[in-house]
């Protein structure tokens, strides 16, 4: 199976891929954990924070079932960082040419990240069908994703940015979008105060938002 079917496939597992920038390493393992608990197997975790490596590793060694992987993925230096710990995929904000081709020489499946028409189609001509559509809400949301049906009926879309769970009920009705990626699902305050059975049911609730 290459690739771009393994992160198809990864899109499928769930409607909504959580978006996680955690700054306490010894947060990272019980919030997997409830996220999985909650239905939510597929977790981004982004290299926003000097914590952010570690947690992809402990969360991979230490929560079964889950499949983790870096997000923000923004310089080719990243996504061999991101390997090492044992991400098992990739996100990426946008798209050049070397970072694309640093993502490759992992040999993980990635989400590269457009916002036009014209760098949908660079990533095309890769050969590559899954696209994050990002900033989502700034860049056209979802009458934007709409449009793009027409010309562009072979690619699918994980929108981030700006999504709450009204909005993720409207772009999963698409037929060109799997999933959405989102960050309401963790609360800053449930996270916090360590109240990880209210992220869980976030998380459960958030698995019954595509019909």
């Amino acid at each position: 199976m290459d690739r771009n079917q393994k992160i198809l496939d990864l899109m499928g597992l769930a409607p909504v891929i959580p978006v996680l920038v955690i700054e306490d390493v010894d947060q990272a393992v019980p919030l997997a954990q409830a996220l999985v608990a909650g239905g939510l197997r597929v977790l981004e975790i982004t290299l926003r924070t000097p914590v952010a490596l570690e947690c992809i590793e402990r969360i991979g060694q230490q929560v079964p079932g889950v499949i983790v992987g870096a997000g923000t993925v923004n310089r080719p230096i990243d996504a061999d960082a991101a390997r090492s710990v044992g991400a098992q995929f990739l996100v990426s904000p946008g798209s050049t040419l070397s970072l694309l081709d640093e993502m490759d020489k992992t040999g993980l499946p990635y989400l590269a990240g457009a916002a036009t028409a014209s760098e949908v189609l660079g990533l095309l001509e890769r050969g590559i069908t899954a696209v994050k559509f990002f900033p989502a809400e700034p860049a056209g949301g979802v009458a934007y994703l709409k449009a793009l049906s027409g010309p562009l009926p072979d690619i699918r879309f994980c929108p981030t940015g700006g999504i709450d769970p009204v909005k993720a009920k409207q772009y999963l009705a698409l037929p060109n979008v799997p999933c959405v990626g989102g960050s309401w699902l963790v609360p800053k305050d449930a996270l916090a105060s360590g109240d990880y059975d209210r992220i869980e049911a976030l998380a459960r609730e958030a698995t019954s938002l595509k019909a």
